[in-house]
C-alpha cells in the first residue's frame, strides 16, 4: 500500500488552484494531434467537483452554438496546463446540475462580490 501511495503522491501537482462551484474558468488543455501538440482553451462554469487526491475531477459546462457541452477534467492531470478563474460565482449548491435545464439568461450564475477588508493602524 505504501508503494501505491508513494506513486500517487509523486504524480500530484504542487500548485493546485482553489476551484469552487459556480466559478467561471478557462481551462488550458493540451491536445496531441499526431506529432504536434497544442493548447486548447475550454471556457465555462464549474458545475461539479468530485473525488479527492489523485482522482479529483471538476466538470465545466458551456453553451456552444446553442448546444450545452460539458467536459470533466482531472485536477492533477499533466494535460491540464493551467486553470484561470476569471469570475467567482455565488451559489448555494454543491452541484449545479439544474443549469442543464435552464436556457439563456436563466442559466447564468450570480457573481460573488469580493468584500475588501480594511486594516487601520
Amino acid at each position: 500500500m505504501d508503494k501505491i501511495q508513494a506513486f500517487t503522491n509523486e504524480q500530484l501537482k504542487t500548485e493546485v488552484p482553489v476551484l469552487n462551484i459556480g466559478d467561471s474558468v478557462r481551462v488550458h488543455n493540451k491536445i496531441k494531434e499526431g506529432a504536434r501538440e497544442r493548447v486548447q482553451l475550454f471556457e465555462g462554469t464549474i458545475i461539479a467537483k468530485k473525488g479527492g487526491g489523485i482522482s479529483e475531477t471538476f466538470t465545466v459546462r458551456r453553451v456552444s452554438y446553442g448546444v450545452g457541452v460539458e467536459k470533466t477534467f482531472p485536477v492533477h492531470s499533466p494535460n491540464v496546463e493551467k486553470v484561470e478563474i476569471y469570475r467567482s460565482g455565488k451559489v448555494r449548491r454543491a452541484k449545479l446540475y439544474y443549469l442543464r435545464d435552464r436556457v439563456g439568461k436563466q442559466s447564468k450564475v450570480k457573481e460573488m462580490l469580493q468584500t475588501a477588508v480594511v486594516v487601520e493602524e
